[in-house]
Parts: C-alpha cells; sequence; structure tokens
C-alpha cells in the first residue's frame, strides 16, 4: 500500500463521527471501512452483509406472491447527522442522484447549531370500525359504542396479551358520524409498540366489528386501519446561522436565508409547489424506510394526508428567519414505522441498516427520518433560492447519462 493510500486508512480508522469530509471522494472499500470502524465491526463483517444482501430466491418467493427474483437499489450512506447530540450515519436505498449528496449537505448545515433535535409522540396506530345507520339511528349507536367502550377495549386487548405487558394496547376509544354516507365510525388508538402495527389493529378492529354485529345486530362496514396515524408524530428542528450560506455575492448570507423563507412560504400557499416541495421531504424520508423494511407508501400517504389534514394541502416543513440572522426549520409527520415484525427482521439488508442506526426504537427511528427528511428540504431550498436545482442535480445526473452509454 503506497503511504498517501496508508495516510488515508490511517485517518479512517480514527473517525467516529457522522462529520466525514470527502466521504464521497473516498473509494467504495474505504467507505465501508469508515462504516466498519462507526460500528464497531471489523470490515469483513461489513463486507460480507453488504455483497450478501441479495436474498435468495426461496425467501422472495415466500415474501411475495408471483415472486421471479429480486430488485435491488443502490445503497448509500448520509453524513454529517447529528441528531439530539449524536451522531449518525443513516443508510438510504435510492436510486435519484443528488438525494443522498442533499441530505448529508443539509446535515452539515445543521451541524453550526448542533444539528437537529427532536421528539415523537407514543407510537398510535388507528383502527376504523365502520357502522351504517340504516338499521340504528346515529345517536343509538353512539351511546352503545359509549356504554359499551371498556368492553370493546377488552374485546380488542386480549388479542394481544404480551404487548399489553409491554405497556401497548388499546388507549382511546371515540367516535365521530359521516352524514353523507349514513354512518358511525369508531376509533380503536392503540399502542403498538415498536411495531408498526397494521396486522395488530386490523386484527382488533374485525373482532370488536364481530362483537357488534353478533350482539347489537349493528350493519358494520368496514374494518381496518387509517394510515393518517394523527397521533404518531415525530418532529424535527434545527437552527442554522445566516453565515453558514455566505457566497461572494451573499457575504453574510442573510440574503440567502431571506430567500429560502420565501421558497417556504410560496410552498405554504401554492398547492402546485407545495407537492413538488413535500414530493423533495420525502426523498429524504422514503429511502430510510425501505432500507430498514418499512413500508414506504403507508408512511407516504400519512405524510401526504398531513400535509392536508387542515384543510387545503401545504408545506410539510416550516422555516422561518428569526432574530434577523438565522433561520429556524420545523419538520413534524406522522410516520408509521417499526423496527420489529415484518419485513424489517426478514430481509438481511433491513437487520443490518437497523444495526447501522443503533437498534433504534420505533419513535427514535421515526424521530431520524423526519430529520432526514428537514435536512433534504432545506437543501433543495437553498438550492432553489440561490443557484436553481439543476445546476447540482444534473452534475450528478451526468454520471447515469454516461452509463447509459456504456450498456450500449
Amino acid at each position: 500500500m503506497q503511504n498517501h493510500d496508508q495516510d488515508n486508512f490511517d485517518k479512517i480508522n480514527h473517525i467516529a463521527g457522522s462529520r466525514i469530509q470527502g466521504f464521497y471522494k473516498l473509494p467504495l472499500e474505504q467507505r465501508r471501512q469508515i462504516v466498519a470502524n462507526f460500528l464497531q465491526e471489523t470490515p469483513e463483517n461489513i463486507t460480507a452483509a453488504l455483497e450478501n444482501t441479495q436474498a435468495d430466491t426461496k425467501f422472495l418467493d415466500q415474501l411475495i406472491e408471483n415472486a421471479i427474483g429480486g430488485f435491488s437499489l443502490p445503497l448509500g450512506i448520509a453524513t454529517n447527522f447529528k441528531i439530539d447530540g449524536e451522531d449518525i450515519l443513516v443508510p438510504m436505498a435510492v436510486e435519484e442522484s443528488s438525494v443522498i449528496a442533499a441530505c448529508s449537505y443539509g446535515a452539515k448545515l445543521c451541524r453550526e447549531k448542533g444539528g437537529f433535535t427532536t421528539s415523537a409522540t407514543l407510537p398510535i396506530t388507528t383502527a376504523q370500525v365502520q357502522i351504517y345507520t340504516h338499521k340504528h339511528t346515529k345517536d343509538e349507536i353512539q351511546e352503545v359504542l359509549r356504554s359499551n367502550k371498556e368492553t370493546i377495549t377488552k374485546l380488542a386487548n386480549q388479542l394481544f396479551p404480551r404487548l399489553l405487558k409491554r405497556g401497548g394496547g388499546v388507549k382511546d376509544v371515540h367516535t365521530y358520524s359521516i352524514e353523507k354516507i349514513k354512518c358511525v365510525v369508531l376509533n380503536l388508538d392503540v399502542h403498538t409498540g415498536d411495531a408498526m402495527g397494521a396486522n395488530i389493529v386490523n386484527t382488533m378492529a374485525e373482532n370488536v366489528g364481530s362483537y357488534l354485529r353478533e350482539e347489537y345486530q349493528f350493519d358494520v362496514g368496514l374494518q381496518i386501519l387509517t394510515n393518517l396515524s394523527l397521533h404518531r408524530r415525530a418532529k424535527a428542528e434545527c437552527e442554522i446561522p445566516a453565515e453558514a450560506f455566505k457566497t461572494k455575492e451573499d457575504p453574510t448570507g442573510k440574503k440567502t436565508i431571506k430567500a429560502i423563507e420565501k421558497a417556504y412560504l410560496f410552498a405554504r400557499y401554492d398547492i402546485h409547489r407545495a407537492a413538488t416541495h413535500n414530493k423533495g421531504i420525502m426523498n429524504g424520508i422514503d429511502p430510510v424506510a425501505i432500507a430498514t423494511g418499512n413500508d414506504w407508501r403507508a408512511v407516504e400517504a400519512s405524510a401526504h394526508a398531513w400535509a392536508a389534514h387542515q384543510g387545503s394541502y401545504r408545506s410539510m416543513s416550516f422555516w422561518k428567519v428569526v432574530r434577523g440572522d438565522t433561520l429556524y426549520g420545523c419538520l413534524e409527520l406522522p410516520i408509521p414505522v417499526g423496527t420489529v415484525g415484518g419485513v424489517t427482521k426478514l430481509h438481511p439488508f433491513a437487520k443490518i441498516a437497523l444495526k447501522m442506526l443503533g437498534n433504534p426504537d420505533a419513535q427514535k427511528l421515526a424521530r431520524i427520518m423526519v430529520s432526514v427528511g428537514l435536512a433534504q428540504n432545506l437543501s433543495a431550498l437553498r438550492a432553489l433560492s440561490v443557484e436553481g436545482i439543476q445546476s447540482g442535480h444534473m452534475r450528478m445526473h451526468t454520471k447515469n447519462l454516461e452509463l447509459q452509454k456504456t450498456q450500449h
């Protein structure tokens, strides 16, 4: 090994944080060694795991119906993340150029004042039982549901005694009516622990629906979860000093942070801008969901429904210039993800990705994901405000165009 290469490896072996200068310039083997060092693993173990991420065909055939093989996505690492004082390397499975670079850059900007501060509510997933008012009036149905709240809770909880022992289970039962389709909706808010919880709450809903049908002859309709997880939110906040954005054209950075605020306001009040603005946020969140074996369609559905839950579709994020020289950012979203059950414990790479993140519980994973979404959004807004989105994006997309030429 040449002295220059030896110097690189010596430096890499001392890297313990997520702030890694020039990570993208390093050869693949050296990037893996950094990840191994970060996880306190041997490089051989990391390499073996990463090169064995293609699940065998027998496993794939059990995982889905009509399987014929597997489909691989590039897996990369977003650097520079400091979340609640902890340095984190974030695994992202994504095919789009510039996404990981943008997330890493946004996280770098946020490190100026300590990174991201996050919080999360309890992991509550909601099941719905629909009851039509053809046979009984709305008031009759709601009175039965109110007087049987304790019984309904017991019926749901008895199906999952281990969940109950861990502090999970039904936390609230409430109703509302929809006059246009003449029905009452019973909602069961369920603490699902570290599971995403779809199978748990769907089973509970069907059990409660059967009871109401048999005991009261109610005309029960659908019994299923809602992916609008209103009570399962994660929030990330950050502050960036204006000087972090300084350029020759803007030596104080104050023009840039004001421009970012204006770009946000465009998305706040225009649905067309909001759609692309929010897609950019999900550019950060979805790849983490995919890498960890979570249902990114559920995460997408919940996030976009949340963006419209006040009556009009708007920006998911919030940005504001405060104290004249600081940019404040906030992103709060329902993030219905799990770290146990489903594919998270079945797919070989999902297990590795969760290990990279420190084997988080469901709430911590949601807090990491919402931080990545905010970092991606910050980077995109800065690019739009300063240089236009195509400059950086197309620079990286050129690699794909060159790669296409070699395929012919």
